[in-house]
């Protein structure tokens, strides 16, 4: 049988933030805080070390800047991660390409 995940609108979640002292603009999300073991080191290992930014809270309606809080939630929920990378960037993260620059 299938089981099926639903995320409630209307819970909050904590998001750990993390930006890579490597990549410019780029940002780790966590759901649990310093749990980069849930992180693949294809996504992990391009973005070298990571500085603590803040926890912030993912209420139903949040705003955020770069990022859809309603897909940063999801991710957090499916993958216990989200990456937020400035267009740039995604491009040789895909392809595998990336390396120190």
């Amino acid at each position: 049988s299938a089981t099926i995940r639903l995320l409630p609108h209307d819970i909050s979640m904590i998001a750990h933030i993390y930006k890579s002292l490597r990549k410019p603009d780029a940002y780790l999300y966590l759901r649990d805080k310093d749990a980069f073991t849930l992180v693949p080191d294809i996504v992990r290992n391009p973005l070298g070390v990571l500085e603590f930014v803040m926890s912030l809270e993912l209420s139903e309606g949040r705003k955020l800047a770069r990022a859809d809080a309603a897909v940063v939630r999801s991710n957090l929920v499916e993958r216990g991660y989200y990456l937020q990378v400035p267009p740039s960037v995604l491009d040789p993260l895909v392809a595998g390409g990336v390396g120190d620059g």
